[in-house]
């Protein structure tokens, strides 16, 4: 049941969880005004509980553990106190014991064992512990502490153990880097714990015993009363009730002023109240013990907001919405149907979770047309507390789901969308609209990295490393859904064409090339095979003209045929009616092809997509060939991301992040807002984590420009340096005129030097030797510190033209092995990395481990906003980096990973 509220003011650390059960804390900062709440909490343990904590500690000792706990701050440790109502339920301390290390305790209410409480204690306390520098805790627990070292146990890190006169000593590490594969066990055992407790939480939202209406009024076309009435038609009477202020008789239900007065206490409640009244409104379902909420009124003031927000998690409330159309469930005994969309949809398997109530009432209409329905459907609207997150753990627990189909406009946080995205797709096909990719969605940038990283190139980074399919436009999404439910993935991108008229096989090859699709030679041997099977003056290669008088039964042979050719990924027939009859009709019944997907493209019909009945199944039937080879290209797509290895972050060598930390430390303490790195503090940075950087000098005069020139020289192959300008106010040094480059000489250096200083003044505060590296391949390699995505990798082709170029792919940080191969497997440089045109291979092997050099920079120091190698000169013998920006920003590390409520 839903907590009553604590009395006291929140503070800044306060944090929502959820418990196994679903059952909603608060964690916060343990405090002084908090000592008689932890003392009550260690008066109620049992004698056994008091002696399994405190190694036998006397029961008149417990106000002096409490006070501990309450007194500790910064940097001698930390306690987080979790609450439910007026209770705290478990409380987590960490005192210092030394530079980096701590001791670890836990308590957990006696009635809250096994519900998860400890754990979630221990996982924020960590985040908490980290950012006082702990790197790791130690635990002394007694061998007879089972539970305890289970909770150590089952956390997913590596422990280390030692025991010594009954007492067993756990060592913790708090910050394994993203290399270490401890981090994804302990990530994933999060994740699952998150799963359980999430869709726990929200079984009173979609599966609820009793529902309950506030807002439907006297009139009939009201919203409440569309709701109430979509709820009665799906069968719920006696379980479902009316609030409304006057009480009486509304459409055959007996209404109650006050959720006290109701004959049983809801599950949930649909709020359709105006926005002024909701507030209340959930206050009084709060302190009744209503488990969810469902608001689909609009039009918040930030007061309104505020209010109701607060009201969920001070009573533990799920709530969806507000702004929405209400939400649907089909899986139940009684379907529910808390909704005013106009349709009624069809029990079915695709989950739907969209924010825009206009877009979720167009893809129930069309998934009821196709007669795929739905499992449970999610109209997010404001997202104040349910979110797209929430809907994909609930999708992936569902059984009847076999879809998941998504219009997100917003993620409030993709880290962990994509790792629940990542993990979802394994089982089921995660579909959404790409939306927001225009080019008035980009910002305002300082560098080419930052510039690069359009809304575009962020979210396909985030889709595509997460196996999401993302779909361009809703008639697309649509079409894909149909194809995923009615057909097999492709084997391949490889497509075999059939039809009945020349022409439309022409534009369906043009539209499967256009798609990334291809239409191969099938073989003189199935050449030979399909003319004995058609009829003569058949077109047998592939595009395969059946022409207009080919029969029903010699259509589906030939199609068995090319299908058994081991080959073929996918079979697109491109019918068009004749006089002769429909041959769509005549296929429809009879063949053995089950292996590889057969699409359909019949430009007569009036729908873009259809699903026609067929012999395993359904054909989708499209009435446009680009259409269709874009709903094939999307299954290959998942079909080779479901074959791909996850693969794996390399485990670096020859690095010193504690260099770089200190670097960045230093400036952000002289520089508190931030800004451009000089130099020295860049040099300072790469170096730490073994970027190949081009030996350099600073320079402040001429003459130092030349004693630098003549030191440097000798390690070029060409025998020249070049001189580069230095400011905090320059940017671009090649838009100010300020790199002279293949300088011979000392005349040459001191005139370039003189030159520079002129032309610039103050803004120049001096200027870089470096000497002139080999001639090679010039690339790119960016981070830019997403505000909503996090630390992105751009990679593509450099030099002073990269933004006329745009050859930029990007993937969120931290890469695997794969995820780098694939940045430079889709940029333009892959040519000239692997040789092209009589040019010897770059060593590719240097730059793969550059990226994750990189990558794992960006996870490391968030506050790293901006960062711009460029160019990096690849060659036979390695890759160099020959100039560097990077722009820093004081921000806390935020773990995004950790589970809690929005």
């Amino acid at each position: 049941m839903p907590a009553p509220p604590h009395p006291s003011a929140p503070r800044t650390e306060e944090r929502h969880v959820l418990a196994a059960d679903g059952t909603m804390l608060r964690l916060d900062a343990a405090g002084p005004a908090d000592e008689p709440a932890v003392r009550t909490l260690f008066e109620g343990l049992s004698a056994t509980s008091l002696h399994l904590r405190f190694f036998g500690m006397a029961r008149d000792a417990v106000g002096e553990a409490a006070h501990r706990i309450c007194a500790v701050r910064a940097p001698d440790g930390g306690a987080l106190l979790a609450w439910h109502g007026e209770l705290v339920v478990g409380a987590a301390e960490f005192h210092t014991t030394g530079p980096g290390e701590a001791e670890l305790a836990v308590v957990v209410a006696e009635d809250w064992h096994h519900r998860g409480v400890g754990t979630l204690l221990i996982e924020h306390l960590m985040d908490v512990a980290r950012a006082e520098g702990v790197r790791r805790w130690t635990a002394d627990v007694l061998s007879d502490n089972r539970p305890m070292l289970r909770v150590l146990q089952d956390m997913g890190l590596p422990l280390h153990r030692g025991a010594e006169a009954g007492v067993v000593t756990a060592s913790i590490p708090l910050d394994l880097p993203v290399d270490d594969p401890g981090r994804e066990e302990f990530l994933s055992a999060m994740g699952l714990r998150e799963r359980q407790a999430d869709t726990a939480s929200l079984l009173p939202l979609f599966r609820p015993t009793t529902v309950a209406v506030a807002g439907a009024g006297r009139r009939p076309d009201s919203i409440g009363r569309t709701i109430l009435a979509n709820l009665a038609s799906a069968g719920w009477h006696e379980s479902l009730f009316v609030l409304h202020p006057s009480a009486g008789e509304i459409a055959g239900f007996t209404a109650s002023a006050h959720v006290a007065d109701l004959p049983a206490l809801p599950d949930t409640v649909v709020i359709a109240v105006p926005a002024r009244s909701v507030p209340a409104v959930a206050e009084e379902c709060g302190r009744a013990g209503v488990a969810a909420l469902v608001v689909v009124t609009a039009g918040f003031d930030a007061d309104q907001a505020r209010a109701l927000r607060q009201t969920c998690h001070r009573y533990g409330m799920r709530m969806v919405g507000p702004n929405g159309v209400g939400v649907v469930d089909t899986s139940g005994g009684t379907p529910l149907r808390a909704d005013f969309t106009g349709v009624r949809p069809l029990p079915g398997s695709a989950g739907v979770a969209v924010q825009s109530g206009g877009v979720g009432i167009a893809l129930l209409r069309q998934l009821n047309r196709l007669g795929i329905g739905v499992s449970t459907f999610a109209s997010l609207g404001d997202k104040y507390d349910v979110s797209g997150n929430d809907m994909l753990q609930w999708f992936e627990t569902d059984p009847r789901t076999a879809l998941a189909v998504l219009h997100l406009e917003s993620f409030g946080n993709p880290r962990k969308f994509s790792r629940i995205a990542r993990r979802t797709g394994r089982r089921i096909p995660v579909l959404t609209v790409d939306a927001g990719r225009s080019a008035s969605g980009r910002r305002a940038a300082a560098s080419h990295t930052a510039a690069a990283v359009t809304p575009t190139v962020a979210r396909g980074a985030l889709f595509r490393q997460a196996g999401v399919t993302a779909a361009h436009s809703l008639g697309d999404l649509v079409a894909t859904t149909a194809l995923m439910s009615a057909q097999p993935l492709p084997k391949s991108g490889a497509v075999a064409i059939v039809g009945n008229a020349g022409g439309l096989g022409v534009l369906a090859a043009d539209a499967c090339a256009d798609a990334g699709l291809t239409v191969p030679y099938l073989g003189a041997e199935i050449e030979a095979r399909l003319r004995e099977l058609l009829p003569s003056g058949a077109a047998c290669g592939n595009p395969v003209d059946a022409t207009a008088t080919v029969p029903g039964e010699s259509l589906r042979r030939a199609i068995d045929l090319i299908a058994s050719t081991g080959h073929i990924g996918a079979v697109l027939l491109a019918l068009a009616p004749t006089a002769l009859g429909d041959p769509l009709a005549e296929l429809t019944h009879g063949s053995a092809v089950r292996e590889i997907p057969v699409a359909v493209v019949a430009p007569e019909r009036a729908e873009a997509v259809d699903l026609v009945p067929a012999w395993h199944g359904a054909f989708p039937v499209f009435c446009d060939t680009r259409t269709a080879a874009a709903a094939l290209a999307h299954a290959r797509d998942r079909a080779m991301w479901l074959l791909r290895p996850r693969g794996i972050v390399p485990r670096l060598t020859t690095t010193d992040p504690d260099r770089a930390r200190a670097a960045v430390d230093a400036y952000l303490a002289a520089h508190s807002g931030g800004g451009w790195l000089p130099p020295d503090a860049c040099a300072a940075v790469l170096g730490g984590y073994g970027v190949p950087l081009a030996p350099w000098r600073r320079v402040t005069a001429a003459d130092g420009a030349v004693d630098a020139a003549r030191e440097l020289r000798g390690l070029s192959p060409l025998g020249t340096v070049a001189l580069k300008v230095s400011g905090p106010e320059i940017t671009h040094k090649t838009d100010v005129g300020g790199v002279r480059l293949g300088l011979a000489g000392d005349d040459d250096v001191r005139a370039a030097y003189t030159d520079l200083a002129h032309r610039l003044g103050r803004r120049m505060d001096g200027a870089v030797v470096q000497p002139m590296a080999a001639p090679g391949v010039e690339l790119i390699i960016g981070v830019d510190q997403d505000e909503v995505l996090g630390p992105l990798v751009l990679f593509g082709l450099g030099g002073t033209g990269v933004d006329i170029l745009g050859d930029h792919s990007a993937r969120l940080s931290p890469l695997t092995d794969l995820d780098a191969k694939d940045l430079i497997a889709e940029s333009r440089a892959s040519k000239p990395l692997y040789g092209h045109r009589g040019a010897p291979p770059c060593d590719v092997g240097a730059v793969e481990d550059l990226l994750h050099r990189v990558s794992r920079l960006a996870d490391d120091l968030p506050q790293v906003c901006e960062l711009d190698l460029n160019p990096a000169v690849a060659g036979p013998d390695g890759v160099t980096v020959v100039d560097a920006r990077i722009r820093v920003a004081p921000r806390r590390p935020a773990d995004p990973y950790l589970p809690r409520v929005r």
